[in-house]
């Protein structure tokens, strides 16, 4: 099983990885097998070119004969299965994202309903991710995942509850909860957002002891989720919510629903509401018509809001999309100038608040060793995109998996070291 693209698609390989099992498949992720299906990503430029060249490299090993067969799932094929048929036909067979039980079939494998929450995980054994919805109803203009993943659909608390107690069995300590759109959650199911219901039952689950939120969406924010958030010790003081842009021309040309005065007022909201919480996001420059105007307000805008995490993206222009209607008029290397620009500000403010941890104690999870160092996490940091706490491993000794308590004794741009106390 080989994995592109985010978190979402990791979960899918997951499950498609435990279905095969189950079924007395000899299976592996990353790694070589006789038979070799690709979950492939299709939602920006870079994203389907490495797709693409993933498909070719096995097929040319197909041809060579190192390989039997080669199967494709996931958003790329969803998106453009008959485009990838014509041009790679010498591909097995092609799945959409919805299509679980026609691979496994494909595979020789019965699909098996009551294997709800069974996943062969991927991650280091104290996380995983737990989805918990499909899909995605927002409007926004440059995005196809909509196109790839369809209408939004919940999954019951009940089921969820079963997974996460499946997990907390074979030793995973931390909950990231991934979606689409984690604030439509239940609107589907029953009839009102309810997120903070869900974390509620969440944290009875025992041996969980870190949950973490993922991809929010600002519009129509459920505060009440931010009300469990202050009362539960388990759910992390920190919350995903990409916001792409803030100068209203931008914004509302993005079908956002929302306004720079409207998302200032919330991201206020959330730090009275919870007192030092951390805030990710993520933007995008380039968009069709952003000019330098805009773009200096969503600088400025940066250098206020003081984000703990923040990544930056150029804008991609998609097919089927509506911003592919409007003229992809921001020079490539103008996007790439802007992103850097935003990044430098991201740099300096990240170490400037790095600089306040030296000293202080944090409750940390350790993921792995990586050469000379272990590598841990505060609960104010994701796996992947966030800062890492490094332990020098010539000197102190700390269990990976476990949670240990340790001093920051230096800090980078978006690095800590630190020693255990």
């Amino acid at each position: 099983m080989v994995t592109l693209g985010c978190s979402k698609n990791l979960y899918d390989s997951e499950v498609i990885m435990g279905q095969l099992k189950a079924n007395g498949k000899d299976v592996a992720h990353e790694e070589e097998g006789n038979v070799v299906v690709i979950n492939t990503c299709g939602f920006i430029a870079n994203a389907k070119e490495e797709s693409v060249n993933t498909i070719l490299d096995y097929v040319q090993k197909k041809e060579a004969g190192e390989i039997d067969k080669v199967f494709v799932t996931g958003c790329l094929s969803e998106r453009y299965k008959p485009d990838l048929q014509k041009e790679i036909p010498n591909v097995d067979e092609y799945f959409g994202t919805s299509e679980l039980p026609n691979l496994l079939k494909a595979l020789g494998a019965d699909y098996k309903h009551e294997l709800i929450g069974e996943r062969l995980t991927t991650t280091p054994k104290n996380y995983a991710y737990l989805k918990i919805a499909e899909g995605c109803d927002r409007p926004c203009s440059f995005c196809a995942i909509p196109l790839m993943r369809g209408k939004h659909k919940s999954t019951p608390i009940e089921d969820l509850v079963i997974e996460a107690n499946k997990l907390a069995a074979k030793g995973v300590k931390e909950l990231i909860l991934i979606a689409q759109d984690l604030t439509y959650y239940g609107l589907d199911l029953y009839k009102k957002r309810n997120l903070a219901e869900l974390l509620k039952e969440l944290v009875k689950v025992e041996g969980i002891e870190w949950i973490r939120l993922h991809y929010a969406f600002p519009a129509g924010f459920p505060m009440d989720v931010l009300e469990v958030m202050n009362q539960e010790p388990k759910i992390c003081n920190y919350i995903d919510i990409p916001l792409q842009h803030i100068s209203d021309a931008i914004l509302k040309s993005m079908r956002r629903g929302t306004t720079q005065e409207k998302t200032t007022k919330l991201l206020k909201e959330f730090r009275e509401a919870v007192p030092g919480m951390t805030i990710r996001t993520t933007l995008i420059v380039g968009y069709p018509g952003e000019t330098e105007e805009d773009f200096q307000v969503l600088k400025q805008w940066v250098e206020d809001m003081r984000f703990e995490r923040l990544g930056c993206f150029t804008y991609s222009h998609e097919e089927n999309t509506h911003a592919y209607n409007l003229e992809d008029n921001v020079p490539e290397e103008v996007k790439q100038e802007r992103a850097n620009e935003i990044m430098e500000i991201q740099s300096q403010i990240s170490w400037e608040l790095n600089q306040q941890k030296v000293g202080q104690v944090f409750k940390c999870i350790i993921d792995r060793k990586e050469g000379n160092y272990f590598v841990g996490r505060t609960e104010f940091d994701s796996p992947d995109v966030d800062n890492e706490v490094l332990i020098d491993a010539a000197q102190h000794y700390v269990k990976q998996g476990e949670f240990v308590d340790i001093k920051i004794t230096e800090a980078a741009d978006f690095d800590l070291y630190g020693e255990p106390v």
